[in-house]
């Protein structure tokens, strides 16, 4: 498997861990506001490969507890599984970001024993999913299913939606809340403009109007937080 990122240390990636983040390549979604756009449009080259990961994993035992999987979308590498048993073979707990797109895939890591938290974004309201995904159109029938999957399951999780002035508005919250109603966490974060967000002129709400967001959320995610924001 190609490796298109490594940060050798984060405290914040894995809650509860000294974890690494890997970066792997290529998504189905081309959200406007990606801070990580050159991995999904091919021009970010590989720095190394799964047995190179495997190797600077063997010598930070003891450092590192946890890797924590991003991209891109690592769900869309099928051989995702197996690397993940070697890591956990190794000792280390293993994060998984996602978009929630392939739930069969998801539901294979679960029920293998080989994810020990998983955050997946919800992008925005139903309604409005294609546009913030920056697509035509969105299947939602399997991002609801991943939804279905982790608040039915054991596994620990969050959900979370990156906020974006042009895509929501005070609605969207309440019908997001209404969808995953009941969930354990609920995370709101700010768009942070960077030089890689494909996308110009987009802005981050205000303080003010993410508390208001989560208040609104909150009324259905109790566990509704604002990451970021004190």
């Amino acid at each position: 498997m190609k490796i298109h990122g490594l940060q050798k240390m984060t405290l914040l990636d894995f809650p509860g861990h000294v974890a690494c983040t890997v970066f792997l390549g290529g998504c189905d979604f081309r959200c406007p506001f990606c801070h990580n756009y050159e991995l999904i449009d091919g021009t970010a080259q590989p720095v190394s490969d799964d047995a190179e990961l495997l190797s600077f994993l063997e010598k930070r035992r003891g450092l590192l507890d946890g890797v924590a999987f991003t991209g891109g979308e690592p769900c869309l590498h099928k051989d995702l599984p197996e690397l993940m048993n070697k890591i956990r073979a190794l000792g280390f707990g293993v994060k998984l970001d996602t978009n929630g797109g392939h739930p069969a895939l998801l539901r294979e890591m679960l029920d293998a024993g080989l994810v020990d938290y998983v955050a997946m974004d919800i992008k925005n309201s139903p309604e409005k999913y294609a546009v913030t995904c920056g697509l035509e159109s969105v299947d939602l029938t399997p991002v609801c299913e991943s939804v279905d999957i982790l608040m039915r399951g054991d596994t620990d999780y969050e959900f979370r939606t990156t906020v974006v002035k042009e895509f929501h508005e005070e609605e969207d919250f309440g019908k997001i809340g209404e969808w995953i109603r009941g969930a354990k966490r609920y995370f709101l974060q700010r768009f942070t403009d960077r030089d890689s967000v494909p996308f110009g002129n987009l802005h981050a709400p205000s303080e003010d109007e993410m508390r208001k967001f989560a208040q609104i959320a909150s009324f259905y995610v109790p566990g509704t937080q604002l990451r970021g924001i004190d």
